[in-house]
């Protein structure tokens, strides 16, 4: 019979391996790592919060509406619309809706158990806020008050968070012809001591066959002051906007496509196809091998930058075509598809992979591919780097099944580092410790197989949390 007013607590071993002479082990390695600085050079918390500093309005848009994990899960157990959740994020949400929402997220508590999503949220409840009960139906309103009441401190505003949370930089991510207002007034801010940098996010100026491809190519030669009636204008076009994003600040370009092929085309068949795309007459067929010419072009563009080019292909977006309509993208409907990488990657790691200071770093949600090709490449190419788990894998026996599966291959120094990828800026301290405390388990294990020293364990945990993802992403 489960309590109907139970305690919430945190367990100082949660995650740590069940056998006591590993879990000791685990649990020194832990010790090391727990409060270093967090690291986080992918995710997607909007810059302003932080430039502007303004309070939040409540736990819901705060905690739960951002966090399309959550969404999902609630949606998909039958148990509530999203139009109940405030999405999407920035959608006028009242104070009674808001409550109601969170009602609905406590009332259903029982079906996030096991997942990720709960892991987070005992965490960001505890630890964050307080909170001591566990929520339910009975204690929903007791929790939604306690956390507003903590929302109208100044302890609890951006700022004081990122602080609190003991980031040491942060990367948004931005659209190629974003001014980066924000960014500048906070770099320029003399009472700001942090680190936040943009991100260049190309994808949808690289799909030449989606609905709205000419306009974003007319805003794109606007942004850069360039003539894109040519694809080697929309080229130069995209250098012009690199350089920009890089002069502030900008230590990475993100892509996310349908497949990870990168075949270059001969120019004129490229200058043929790009005039059919600005025509609205490109196939279908065009249109994917240009994309797959443009994306390899960026990887160009990265060795001539040196901005790290991160790529995450293979996701069926807005699966729903009716949640999409209604609510647009980011709302949980994206499902992971199955992926290639070893020819498709060839182009790319042919020309550039060995090359000095080009930076590569592959995530993918199809776990069969970790130790048939993307470590073996790492283990291989240079500038390749395995990409630690993120979304749908993410979880903690996901996180060690990417550990065995890629460091006999790759080893650690050829992995990214974590990234927690969130829109949910509470949630960034518990996905980070959720990492730490399960590659301490993998560490100790190995430690206790005598397969490597203590002291090497202790650096390992060391370098990936800080060392690893800041030369990877070279922050």
């Amino acid at each position: 019979m489960v309590a109907e007013r139970a305690t919430l607590s945190l367990h100082p071993d949660r995650l740590l391996p069940a056998d006591p002479t590993v879990r000791a082990i685990a649990r020194e390695l832990y010790a090391e790592v727990e409060h270093a600085p967090i690291i986080s050079p992918h995710g997607h918390v909007p810059v302003e919060w932080l430039a502007e500093d303004t309070p939040f309005d409540n736990p819901t848009t705060l905690l739960l509406t951002p966090d399309h994990y959550t969404n999902r899960m609630l949606h998909g157990a039958g148990l509530v619309d999203l139009d109940r959740l405030g999405v999407p994020v920035g959608s006028p949400i009242d104070e009674e809706a808001a409550r109601e929402a969170f009602r609905l997220l406590c009332a259903n508590w029982k079906y996030l158990r096991g997942t990720p999503v709960r892991t987070w949220f005992d965490a960001e409840f505890h630890d964050v806020f307080g909170v001591r009960v566990r929520p339910s139906e009975k204690t929903a309103d007791e929790i939604y008050d306690q956390i507003s009441q903590c929302l109208t401190s100044p302890d609890f505003r951006p700022r004081a968070l990122y602080e609190r949370f003991g980031i040491e930089a942060l990367a948004t991510t931005d659209d190629p012809c974003d001014d980066l207002a924000y960014h500048d007034k906070l770099a320029n801010d003399p009472s700001w001591s942090g680190r936040v940098v943009p991100t260049f996010r190309p994808d949808a100026y690289l799909e030449p066959g989606r609905d709205g491809w000419l306009s974003l190519t007319r805003a794109l030669g606007e942004a850069a002051g360039v003539d894109v009636g040519t694809y080697a204008g929309h080229l130069e076009a995209m250098r012009v906007r690199r350089l920009y994003f890089k002069e502030h600040g900008a230590v990475s370009s993100d892509h996310s496509h349908a497949d990870a092929r990168c075949e270059r085309l001969e120019e004129t068949e490229a200058e043929r196809l790009y005039a059919d795309a600005l025509a609205g007459q490109i196939s279908v067929a065009g249109a994917d091998a240009l994309r797959r010419h443009m994306v390899n072009d960026q990887a160009r563009l990265a060795l001539e930058d040196g901005l790290v080019m991160t790529i995450h292909p293979a996701v069926a977006r807005n699966h729903d075509p009716a949640a999409f309509a209604r609510f647009g993208a980011d709302v949980g409907g994206d499902v992971p598809t199955g992926v290639e990488f070893t020819r498709a990657l060839q182009p790319i790691l042919n020309d550039y992979g060995n090359a000095e200071g080009f930076h590569f770093v592959v995530f993918t949600m199809d776990e069969t591919v970790y130790s048939r090709e993307l470590a073996p490449l790492a283990g291989y190419y240079r500038g390749l780097y395995v990409g630690a788990p993120w979304w749908f894998i993410d979880e903690t026996d996901a996180i060690m099944r990417y550990r065995r599966a890629v460091t006999g291959y790759a080893g650690f120094y050829k992995t990214s580092g974590f990234i927690d990828d969130t829109r949910a800026f509470c949630s960034i301290p518990a996905r980070h410790d959720v990492s730490r405390r399960v590659d301490c388990g993998f560490l100790a294990t190995l430690v206790a197989e005598h397969r490597i020293d203590l002291d090497e364990a202790h650096e390992v945990a060391s370098d990936l949390v800080s060392t690893q993802p800041k030369h990877v992403f070279k922050l």
